[in-house]
């Protein structure tokens, strides 16, 4: 198994060995992957987001076999200030509102201060033609687990300062790690790292 110190190391290096980062990670415990991706700092998020290419999908974030609102939690790391740490939770939708003609997730943000921002409701669906899985704040689910909050509209309180009109795109790093940007109209000073907690 390899060490968080030899992993962060590897993010370090120029260019970045991603197949080599990626084996480490999937060999790698849960524990380790969670403490590397705490670890990455704002510029490690960049240089990893900018360095990976690997094509991640929406079942790579809720494999096939879970069933529907059935909660999937990735641990999160992002480059604000404050609130570092955080959960994007996902779930497939029911067979009532599964649509015809894309497979989707449901989610939201867990945070500390969710209740002045919101939970962050999105829609997360893969961009094939880039290899990206799309995380659309400007949409939201019809439903929701019953453990979830209640769905708000992302341009209500100061949702409207953080989600409002803003995509997420995530790239693969691993079998369990993604890293993410925040795009508005143009990509924004706002990177994060997931790892998926297996159901």
């Amino acid at each position: 198994m390899t060490p968080v110190n030899e992993l962060l190391a590897m993010v370090r290096t120029s260019p970045i060995d991603t197949d080599a980062l990626a084996r480490g990670l999937d060999a790698a415990n849960h524990d380790t992957r969670l403490a590397f991706v705490r670890s990455l700092t704002p510029l490690l998020q960049r240089r990893l987001f900018d360095a990976c290419s690997r094509p991640v999908t929406t079942r790579d974030i809720v494999p096939e076999g879970v069933a529907p609102l059935a909660e999937v939690i990735c641990e999160g790391r992002n480059t604000l200030p404050v609130f570092r740490n955080f959960q994007k939770r996902f779930c497939l939708p029911s067979a009532e509102h599964t649509p015809d003609n894309r497979r989707v997730l449901w989610g939201y943000n867990h945070q500390t201060f969710s209740g002045i921002t919101g939970p962050g409701y999105f829609v997360a669906y893969d961009d094939d033609r880039h290899g990206e899985l799309v995380i659309d704040y400007r949409e939201l689910p019809p439903e929701r687990p019953g453990s979830w909050p209640a769905i708000l509209d992302n341009r209500a309180r100061l949702g409207r300062f953080v989600y409002a009109g803003m995509v997420d795109r995530l790239r693969g790093v691993s079998t369990h790690v993604t890293i993410g940007r925040a795009f508005k109209a143009n990509p924004m000073n706002a990177w994060f790292a997931l790892v998926r907690v297996d159901p």
